[in-house]
């Protein structure tokens, strides 16, 4: 292990770690709340089914993208690194630090969220909500200064959890559910009416895969990456994809139709059905369990993108700092700080936040695939331990997909555009004014 003096994060993460960070950087409260609104854009289970699995196949294709990079590009920052790479380095600066204020803000807004069912179990903490969230990121905080080999081992024991939680809710729906929506069948409808229910079904979708790339991150951290990435990568999204599938077979095997489309919370209402109204707590005390084991791959995934930044001179130069543990320090603080800094900031504003984040993120999948063919021109002869699968049809499919998902994310959000590209411009400021000649 490199001493701290070095200034290296060390080599320590394995293929069980990054299966367990791409669980615990996918699976959340998406897939809890998402059914029923799709159900009732859709009306429609086989519609329904068909489009998590399309997402599913998109995920699946674009870790063989992230691979050829990640291992070719071996550095913290996934997306931040290969834009850097490939496109000079104001882009690699824009996507590095939407990256990481995107994270920020989901941070921020998860950590309130936990709070909020934190309420509902004690009701007393209702008017400490603000207090509750911030609490939550210390907590992880002072977690996370103790070191990458426990911040490890707390994620494989947070996502191996999280999974089995999620099992015994699909075998519970699978021994008492009566049919529900799949036995009714449903027609989707016609028209303008149907490709708009699937625009607002793929967005969700979008949301609730968007992690199945948290792996790479952790590239420059991993003990042989060659080998054990491929495994870890692969065998994490195709579990997030197969448990993805069943929680929807499961929902819609236990509730009708019409009580689905009206669901604001799909599979705290499917254990209703099946066990009556008393198993709110239990619902709730594991929508906390999925928040947690996200805000902690959060917490130890987004200070690596600005040290990665900061070893470049795109950040401040302190954030390169890792302590005797292997955590680093100063871009950890950082990541809590502004965190709890967009909280105070009020819902408003975190929902703006959230908003020009959404964008950032696809815009995020668009730069790496962009990335790949570009440095295939570029760099012919840089090592590329793995190939990506079809090239170059797969990576052009993709970035098509991704733009086509981009301009849904703005026409969902048009009040958002003038705020990103107030951004941009703002950042470009920053980066010449500062960063252009370091």
């Amino acid at each position: 292990m490199p001493n701290k003096e070095n200034n290296q994060l060390w080599k320590v993460l394995g293929t069980t770690f990054g299966v367990a960070v791409t669980l615990g950087g996918t699976v959340g409260t998406g897939i809890l709340r998402k059914p029923g609104p799709i159900a009732d854009s859709l009306h429609n289970p086989a519609l329904i089914i068909f489009l998590w699995v399309f997402v599913a196949i998109y995920a699946l294709l674009g870790v063989s993208c992230v691979l050829e990079l990640s291992l070719s590009i071996p550095k913290a920052g996934a997306w931040y690194g290969y834009a850097e790479r490939a496109f000079g380095r104001y882009v690699g600066f824009l996507v590095g630090l939407t990256s990481w204020l995107g994270t920020v803000t989901a941070l921020g807004f998860g950590s309130y969220t936990f709070s909020e069912y934190l309420a509902l179990i004690f009701p007393f903490l209702t008017d400490y909500l603000m207090v509750c969230a911030i609490s939550i990121l210390v907590i992880l905080w002072i977690f996370h200064q103790l070191g990458v080999v426990l911040a490890g081992k707390s994620q494989e024991w947070l996502s191996g959890i999280k999974a089995l939680a999620l099992l015994i809710f699909i075998g519970i729906c699978a021994m008492h559910g009566t049919g529900g929506a799949l036995m009714e069948g449903g027609a989707a409808p016609r028209g303008l009416p149907l490709w708009s229910g699937i625009m607002t079904a793929l967005l969700s979708i979008f949301y609730a895969f968007d992690g199945w790339h948290t792996a790479a991150y952790f590239t420059e951290e991993n003990k042989d990456p060659v080998k054990s990435m491929p495994k870890s990568m692969f065998i994490g999204v195709i579990v997030v994809a197969l448990i993805y599938l069943l929680i929807n077979i499961a929902i819609l095997y236990t509730l009708h139709l019409a009580e689905l489309s009206h669901s604001k919370l799909a599979a705290a209402d499917a254990m209703q059905v099946i066990f009556g109204p008393g198993v709110g707590k239990a619902i709730t005390i594991f929508l906390m369990l999925s928040i947690i084991g996200i805000l902690n791959t959060q917490v130890m995934f987004a200070p690596r993108v600005i040290y990665s930044m900061g070893r470049d001179g795109l950040f401040f130069p302190q954030v390169t700092k890792i302590n005797a543990v292997g955590s680093p320090t100063v871009a950890t603080h950082l990541t809590v700080l502004f965190a709890c800094l967009f909280l105070l900031g009020g819902k408003a504003i975190n929902e703006r936040l959230s908003d020009i984040a959404t964008f950032f993120f696809v815009a995020s999948y668009l730069s790496g695939f962009a990335a790949l063919l570009r440095l295939r021109k570029t760099e012919p002869h840089l090592e590329r331990p793995y190939r990506v699968w079809a090239y170059p049809a797969l990576p052009i499919g993709l970035l098509v997909i991704s733009s086509l998902f981009l301009l849904g994310t703005l026409l969902t959000n048009q009040a958002s555009i003038p705020y990103v590209f107030g951004f941009i411009l703002i950042s470009y400021g920053i980066y010449l004014r500062f960063l252009k000649t370091r």
